[in-house]
């Protein structure tokens, strides 16, 4: 059964979450100097998912039993893999404070999705209102890559990051849709883990980017980073969230994530933070709180 209400525990699990998810837009742009977006993000899914297959073996979770999860798992894991896809390759374009603000469009995406899936979660007018302020928010927030943009193609980054949050979006729908709302979180990630890598590795090896042949310590810190924490630790413990509990009650607390990004990406990165995407933020928080009330 899941809960309505978010439990103490809950709570703790998803800001924690979200920091390491703050800090890993950072991590994973900073990382873009010694290896290329597609590689960074299959070989981030390889080593994650064979964290995940040993951590199922070690708890004896059944992974491969026939329980009708197949056309769900490889959904999942198509839409999982467009979304890094996205993220890593848009992180060329656009600042990693920017990419993380457009990433978090994502709640919308899912409230606006699961009243088709679970008609206990309708959204209100005052919903609505606040869908409404929220896709304002990003709008405003994603002209500035037009109007006054820090590089020539920072739009192109942008567009990428929004396409990313519909794709996480829809990647949390077609989890609680299909027959992965009643699979073990470890099955469900090891899906989308092994879907991406590889998808992501074909693409690597197709688009023609070069593999680094020397690791150095920084390159392997900010990939362990994301590959062991992010994609392992902090993505099991969502799955497992999104199973025990409402989605949409969930989605107030991935606000967090943005603000961590923001001050992650201007002290570790050096990156400005202009008027203009505080606002957006600031219209972005209000909104996401009208959808969850």
């Amino acid at each position: 059964m899941r809960q309505s209400h978010l439990d103490p525990r809950a709570v703790v699990i998803l800001l924690l979450c979200c920091l390491l998810w703050g800090i890993n837009q950072v991590a994973a742009k900073a990382a873009l100097t010694e290896i290329g977006p597609l590689w960074q993000a299959g070989l981030r899914s390889v080593v994650a998912g064979v964290l995940v297959w040993l951590w199922s073996l070690s708890r004896r979770v059944p992974l491969f039993g026939q329980d009708g999860s197949g056309a769900g798992g490889l959904l999942a894991g198509a839409l999982f893999a467009a979304e890094f896809a996205c993220i890593f390759v848009g992180l060329q374009y656009t600042s990693a404070s920017r990419m993380v603000v457009f990433i978090y469009l994502s709640p919308f995406v899912v409230a606006m999705g699961m009243p088709w899936i679970a008609h206990g979660e309708k959204l209100s007018g005052r919903q609505w209102a606040g869908l409404v302020l929220a896709f304002g928010a990003v709008a405003f927030a994603f002209a500035e890559g037009f109007s006054t943009p820090h590089s020539p193609r920072q739009w192109w980054g942008d567009a990428l990051g929004v396409a990313a949050a519909v794709l996480w979006g829809g990647t949390t729908l077609a989890i609680r849709a299909t027959r992965l709302a009643a699979a073990p979180a470890e099955k469900t990630l090891l899906y989308q883990l092994g879907v991406s890598a590889l998808a992501l590795c074909s693409a690597a090896v197709f688009a023609g980017e070069p593999l680094p042949v020397h690791w150095s310590p920084r390159l392997l810190g900010l990939f362990g980073f994301q590959a062991v924490v992010v994609s392992f630790a902090s993505y099991l413990a969502w799955f497992w969230l999104i199973r025990h509990y409402a989605a949409t009650r969930l989605a107030v607390f991935t606000l967090s994530t943005p603000l961590f990004g923001l001050l992650a990406g201007a002290l570790l990165l050096g990156e400005g933070i202009s008027t203009r995407l505080v606002a957006a933020l600031a219209a972005l928080a209000a909104g996401i709180v009208l959808v969850n009330r």
